[in-house]
């Protein structure tokens, strides 16, 4: 199992903080179910002020750019980043081209253990 990081944000506007949170909420299923579709068994995403953090989990072969191009064959899928992107602005560290900005893993307690 493969986990990814990844940091985006929301513009810095209370409304547009609160009706992201209400879209998450209630979530299409066609989303969900789509990305269980291409692999992800654990997908969180965590919010500091404007700052989100996405935490995902997927099998050892999972392709991020290949798996999530998959994703976006569907027509729900697609509207769904369309309309999140009215939401989001891209962190300033982000590569360019890179919306969800991947984060460099730098800390795992299993690197450890735990009887040391």
């Amino acid at each position: 199992m493969r986990a990814f990081a990844m940091t985006l944000g929301l513009k810095n506007d209370p409304d547009v903080i609160a009706k992201y949170k209400e879209f998450h909420r209630y979530v299409w299923p066609e989303v969900t179910s789509g990305l269980r579709s291409i692999g992800i068994s654990k997908m969180k995403i965590f919010l500091l002020g404007s700052t989100m953090f996405m935490y995902l989990e997927a099998p050892d072969d999972f392709d991020l750019a290949a798996d999530f191009a998959r994703y976006q064959n569907s027509e729900k899928a697609t509207e769904w980043d369309a309309m999140m992107r009215d939401f989001q602005e891209r962190v300033p560290d982000a590569d360019d081209g890179e919306w969800w900005a991947g984060m460099e893993e730098v800390f795992d307690i299993d690197w450890f253990p735990a009887d040391a």
